[in-house]
């Protein structure tokens, strides 16, 4: 039995706690009702002009005219976007430093580096989820092969004789072709490139034979390259005409890079959750949906944050199996 001055303490801790907890959901809501204040900065940790610098401001653009806020994108490029994510991780989370994140920042990488500078787990707070890219398995045009199936009978009909290219090793195209690979037990060889500008200035020169990209639409629908199939449950807005892997006979060939906003861990619900409405707004918006479909992006539907979250930490462990079959190794 509990004494009556035992009893007297708890219920005075209780009575302590519970005014600590309104006055920090006071606090909260006073500062959502102000946010935000200044400009809010944009993390991109990749180099200008490629994919997630484009698509990060685009969103960078759109928040600012909804929120009246300038939004200003910084580029901190390096290992792979550790360098970046891990010097984001570090800042205030008050809702003024926000993160792109990546399939390859926040899933692969975990697998892929030793020194990482984050956890993917516990570091952050999901925001918005923006778009996927899905890989597109893609020959030079004048490649004899007209179709998937084409390529699949010839690796099949000549073991190790088909080489395929990718951004290096762990890269996105790298374990798109390994899924490949394990999905139809083709015996092809690996040319790692370092980034994909290289590996893809290759293709276009007849250097190997394929390569499961995510940036190459532009030259598809330049006619530089043919697409032979889409990794994605549906077909891309860009290329219409060309099939997915699954019309072609082949289930679970799904290999997309996708995109999302983060905030650092303990940033205000009440501010990611007025950022999510905001970003999703901006995402759903005719013109920038459009210029993502128009990158070979596709678009969901708006999600929560919660639905966001729970769909990075379901990616976190599809990736540690993705690197498995790979065969990449943790450096």
């Amino acid at each position: 039995m509990i004494s009556n001055s035992v009893s007297s303490k708890f219920k005075r801790a209780i009575a302590a706690a519970s005014v600590g907890l309104i006055g920090v959901a006071a606090a909260s809501a006073s500062v959502a009702a102000t946010y935000p204040e200044r400009a809010i900065k944009l993390i991109v940790p990749w180099a200008p002009g490629g994919a997630t610098d484009v698509l990060g401001r685009f969103i960078a653009k759109g928040l600012s005219e909804r929120i009246g806020q300038p939004v200003v994108v910084e580029n901190r490029s390096g290992a792979g976007g550790n360098i970046g994510t891990s010097a984001f991780v570090r800042e205030k989370a008050d809702g003024y430093t926000l993160l792109v994140a990546t399939s390859s920042t926040n899933a692969a990488n975990p697998y892929l580096y030793k020194q990482l500078g984050f956890k993917p787990e516990s570091d952050f707070a999901p925001v918005a989820f923006v778009a996927s890219i899905p890989n597109v398995l893609e020959v030079n045009k004048d490649s004899k092969y007209t179709t998937f199936q084409e390529l699949l009978d010839a690796a099949k009909a000549k073991p190790g004789v088909l080489n395929y290219g990718s951004a290096g090793v762990g890269s996105s195209q790298h374990l798109a072709a390994s899924l490949l690979k394990h999905l139809t037990k083709m015996d092809i060889v690996h040319v790692p490139y370092k980034g994909s500008g290289p590996a893809v200035s290759d293709l276009l020169a007849g250097q190997f034979d394929f390569m499961l990209d995510t940036g190459s639409v532009g030259q598809v629908k330049g006619g530089a390259l043919r697409a032979l199939a889409v990794a994605s449950e549906t077909r891309l807005a860009a290329l219409p005409d060309v099939p997915t892997f699954k019309e072609q006979g082949l289930e679970g060939m799904n290999a997309s890079a996708w995109y999302g906003i983060l905030a650092p861990a303990g940033t205000p619900t009440d501010i990611v959750e007025l950022l999510n409405k905001e970003i999703n707004v901006v995402v759903q918006s005719p013109e920038v949906k459009q210029r993502l479909e128009g990158m070979g992006a596709q678009v969901p539907d708006a999600q929560t944050s919660e639905q966001f979250s729970m769909f990075m930490a379901d990616e976190l462990k599809r990736y540690g199996e993705l690197i498995k079959i790979s065969g990449a190794k943790m450096e």
